[in-house]
């Protein structure tokens, strides 16, 4: 089977998403690609600090990892997606781009872990809770049979992960 490539959004591509890109790379190479991007990237994002230090004291790579804009995947010469997931609401309710090979869709909605004025503490243990929440979902995504992930049952199984795995 060739890898499944996965588009992760969110509104600002700083949280979420990211940790969701790293995550899934992190879990399954080989047999998914993970990538993420937002709606709308403020000029000049890069991904939250405090969920790159969550990442790498997960011992997960943050190389490469930047914010950026989804147009750059409804571009011709990007890569083919099989499945984009959005993990924010805001995300969620704003019209997509037209994806190529109209992918399948699926929508695992978390809280923003970087939202509200707690310390960096809270901040920081609000980011480990998220990454574990995806962590759960993700582990049953990797571990479906082939045939689930194939282009006619991805859709259904996709939306069904949805319910799958409590959020943080």
């Amino acid at each position: 089977m060739t890898a499944l490539n996965v588009l992760f959004l969110c509104t600002h591509n700083s949280a979420r998403s990211i940790l969701a890109e790293a995550l899934l790379n992190d879990m399954a190479p080989g047999r998914f690609h993970a990538y993420s991007a937002g709606s709308s990237p403020r000029d000049n994002q890069q991904p939250n600090p405090l969920g790159l230090q969550v990442l790498r004291a997960a011992g997960i790579s943050t190389e490469g990892l930047r914010s950026k804009s989804w147009d750059e995947f409804a571009a011709p010469g990007a890569p083919m997606m099989d499945l984009i997931i959005t993990v924010c609401d805001n995300a969620a309710g704003e019209v997509c781009p037209i994806w190529p090979g109209h992918p399948a869709t699926a929508h695992w909605g978390y809280a923003d872990p970087s939202a509200g004025d707690g310390t960096d503490d809270e901040k920081r243990e609000a980011f480990r809770k998220t990454l574990h929440a995806i962590h759960q979902r993700l582990e049953l995504l990797i571990n479906l049979p082939a045939d689930k992930l194939e282009k006619t049952l991805l859709q259904h199984t996709a939306r069904e992960l949805s319910r799958a795995a409590a959020t943080p």
